[in-house]
């Protein structure tokens, strides 16, 4: 059979049920898939209690679902059930007969047969951390296959290890641009993988690019997510504090690439002795001696290395034939790598060029518009790039200029293909030739998107600019850059409209129709908003600097999905405000309406409530100032519009006061709001209302006020297509019923399982870690002790040990078990 199909699946899991090794096969074959509902499925078909290879339908249904969309996990299905398929009979036919007396915990492998008397829990061993380990990330870019020589200083870096006793190592790698200080560094640690088992990752932090530094708070994000964490706190100091718990035991490697300040180090060092840290900068950064790092000053290759990576790049036959123009050609690269290897790259693509017509053309045989370019000072570097410039096709010089201007740190083909105005095969084509001949450089596929990723080494984008500046109009600048925030603006509307459809409903405005978008499904969507986050802010902040007003409001009510659905703290939040002012300054009211309310939900999710709450009062100021004055003109559509607004402040401001423990005050707005809402016909933001109606109950104690609105909302949202919050109301469903009189606390459970594997289906994390909390509060109102450990420990994993209240309410909770 080609894949295992459900039906097979169940048979096989019920001939599998009371077989230990066989149940362990498939544990082992099924953990690395993230899926929680999976996880509790699996733990009550191999032990918990008298439910033994109990419901096997789901967790046949769920193996099957899994299955389709990994073929690694189909493949290991089908052989499994291959092998229970074999073996049906137990061994010699004997027949075996166990009972059990009294309520028992049984630790260690569990085989049931006959008669169970009482309650048996199975209680698996624990991960402490409640998270499936992520693949081991190894993230360092490729060492390129004309490295040279370096040998004394690989030796003195394998120096720095030894004689660091058992204490982390931070080395930091300086010199001029183009020296190699990147190569070197990837050269060591990857010679080194067997010493970091737990992985060895990479942030490059864009010292010296002419658009900024990278911030410390978007690496972290990065390095945090490599670890398999999605729920990041929004504030640097809890970022930093999370990644050194996160590292504390790890024996990593961490390159940090092109570091402009010591300041800029110190929030990503690793929190474990066992790390090791490399770090390159053009300058010395000397005060990281403070941390304990050591120095190493890297120089140009000597002539005879020079000569030798020449060589490489450009053959053996030809630098024999042309000694002493090849000799001319590494003087005048000055001992510089990144001089050499474009040099090299240029003479490599033209075969029956004399070497000596490269020799004449980087020894300063130029013009002056040549010797007017300065490029971090090295004339070498200068003229290597000037010549390979010279030299390009004109569609790759267009290109090269493009999309230097653009303001983001990674360029993909789909926005190669924006910009340079071509197809995404052309676009594709174009970076490749490019990466050829070493003007840009090739980073591989995004592991989340599949889509390939380029970018320039900053003396690269520097001389690529000032070409730009010297034969690009200052239309034709401003059409490229213009060309990438409509890439990214109607991708991003895209995923919004995939996602979370009943939100597209304000205005946007694109410089010419936009291109289809690099994604054809919700889950495609959700993946490219999370590897693209950086890029979309970066464009977002340049386009309110530019005062392209319009144009960030709208990006940034765009990223409402990213915002939902994986909860990024610090750009939600950074977002709206950069979008309310430029949506303020663009006079759109309608923009600044959803700025507030959108971005007062970020503030009320990270506890920021007295924030929040002013940022719903405005809202609702200002609904309310435009429902008057449209009442007064008879303007009933626009009275409309204003209702609904003022019903949406409304319903923010009753979650700030939920949030913030004020039941009475919540409950007041939430029922002015869904009054509102069922008087204009909004039938969806009725449900939403009623849903906050039901939780609110649920806080206050009144499970039986809440459970028929939370069946209504449920019913409602799912009319709507609106999948996430419907299983919010099922979740909450899930916990009226584990409180209300006589407590239903089977249908409570399967109710909260239910929703866990629907938020698992939408991507959102943050509930996926609420509704694992619910089911520990379940479990500790029943005095199951265990699992309500189990359960709690899963949730603070999801949640993040340092993201603010979430994280301390989650502590408290396990500290207060027995």
């Amino acid at each position: 059979m080609d894949q295992a199909t459900a039906v097979e699946l169940r048979a096989a899991l019920t001939m599998a049920a009371l077989r230990p090794e066989a149940r362990q096969a498939l544990a082992d074959l099924v953990r690395p898939v993230p899926s929680a509902a999976l996880a509790v499925a699996m733990r009550y078909w191999i032990g918990e209690g008298s439910r033994v290879g109990g419901d096997v339908r789901e967790l046949a249904e769920l193996l099957a679902r899994e299955a389709a969309s990994r073929p690694w996990l189909a493949e290991g299905l089908r052989l499994w059930c291959a092998g229970i398929v074999k073996v049906v009979d137990p061994p010699g036919g004997a027949e075996v007969m166990n009972t059990i007396g009294t309520s028992a915990r049984i630790t260690g492998p569990v085989v049931q047969a006959r008669d169970v008397i009482g309650g048996i829990h199975f209680h698996p061993a624990r991960d402490p951390s409640g998270v499936s380990a992520p693949a081991v990330p190894r993230q360092l870019p490729p060492v390129p296959g004309h490295f040279i020589n370096r040998h004394d200083e690989l030796a003195a870096l394998d120096r720095l290890t030894a004689t660091s006793g058992d204490g982390s190592v931070i080395a930091v790698i300086s010199g001029p641009a183009g020296i190699g200080k990147t190569t070197l560094a990837r050269r060591w640690l990857l010679g080194r993988t067997e010493s970091f088992p737990d992985g060895q990752l990479y942030a490059d932090l864009r010292g010296h690019s002419a658009d900024g530094p990278a911030r410390p708070g978007e690496l972290l994000t990065e390095l945090l997510r490599s670890f398999g964490h999605e729920r990041i706190p929004a504030e640097l100091n809890e970022q930093a504090a999370l990644w050194r718990s996160v590292t504390a035991q790890a024996r990593i490697a961490l390159l940090l690439d092109n570091a402009l300040s010591a300041a800029q180090v110190r929030p990503l060092l690793p929190g474990s002795r066992s790390a090791l840290t490399a770090v390159t900068s053009r300058n010395r950064l000397s005060v990281l001696g403070l941390e304990g790092a050591a120095f190493l000053p890297l120089d140009v290759l000597g002539t005879t290395d020079a000569v030798e990576l020449l060589t490489r790049r450009v053959g053996a036959d030809r630098v024999g034939r042309e000694p002493e123009a090849a000799l001319a050609m590494a003087e005048a690269c000055a001992g510089l790598p990144l001089a050499v290897c474009v040099a090299g790259a240029r003479v490599a693509a033209r075969p029956r060029q004399p070497l000596a017509v490269m020799a004449r053309a980087l020894s300063g045989g130029e013009d002056g518009a040549l010797n007017a370019l300065r490029v971090g000072g090295e004339s070498a570097v200068r003229a290597a790039l000037q010549e390979s410039y010279r030299l390009l096709a004109p569609e790759l010089a267009s290109a090269y200029r493009r999309l230097s201007v653009l303001p983001v740190p990674v360029i993909t083909p789909p926005l190669a293909a924006a910009v340079c105005e071509t197809t995404p095969d052309e676009a594709d084509r174009v970076l490749d030739e490019l990466a050829e001949v070493n003007l840009i450089e090739d980073l591989g596929p995004d592991p989340r998107t599949g889509l390939g990723r380029y970018r320039f080494h900053d003396l690269l984008r520097a001389h690529a600019r000032e070409r730009a500046a010297a034969e690009e109009t200052a239309e034709g600048v401003e059409r490229a850059v213009r060309a990438a925030v409509d890439f990214h603006l109607a991708a991003a509307t895209a995923a919004e409209l995939l996602l979370t459809p009943s939100h597209r409903t304000l205005r946007r405005d694109y410089s010419r129709p936009p291109g289809p978008p690099p994604f054809t499904d919700a889950a495609g969507a959700l993946r490219w908003l999370d590897a693209e986050r950086a890029a979309l802010m970066a464009v977002l902040r340049d386009a309110a600097e530019r005062g392209r007003h319009a144009a960030a409001w709208q990006l940034a009510d765009a990223l409402w999905p990213l915002c939902l659905r994986l909860r990024p703290y610090d750009l939600w939040i950074e977002a709206h405000e950069i979008g309310l002012a430029a949506a303020r300054r663009d006079g759109d009211r309608d923009g600044i309406s959803r700025m507030l309310t959108s971005g007062g939900t970020g503030l009320y999710n990270v506890g920021r409530y007295e924030d929040a709450a002013a940022w719903f009062r405005q809202a609702l100021d200002a609904a309310r100032e435009d429902g008057a004055s449209l009442a007064a003109q008879g303007e009933g559509c626009g009275l409309a519009a204003a209702r609904r607004a003022e019903a949406q402040a409304l319903h923010g401001l009753g979650q700030t006061h939920r949030l913030a423990g004020r039941l009475a005050e919540a409950r007041e707005c939430f029922t002015s709001a869904l009054t509102l809402r069922e008087e204009i016909g909004h039938r969806r933001g009725a449900a939403l209302t009623r849903l906050a109606l039901g939780d609110t109950a649920l806080a206050a104690g009144r499970p039986e006020e809440a459970l028929p609105q939370l069946a209504r909302a449920r019913e409602e949202l799912l009319a709507a297509d609106d999948p996430h919050d419907a299983a919010r109301a099922l979740a909450f469903l899930g916990r009226a019923h584990a409180l209300a009189d006589g407590a239903d606390h089977e249908r409570a459970e399967r109710q909260l399982l239910a929703a866990l594997a629907e938020f698992e289906g939408t991507g959102s994390v943050p509930w996926q870690a609420r509704v694992l909390e619910m089911l520990g509060e379940g479990a500790a109102e029943r005095d199951d002790i265990g699992r309500a450990r189990d359960w709690y420990e899963q949730s603070l994993a999801r949640y993040g040990p340092f993201s603010g209240p979430d994280r301390h309410r989650l502590e408290e909770r396990l500290r207060s078990l027995p």
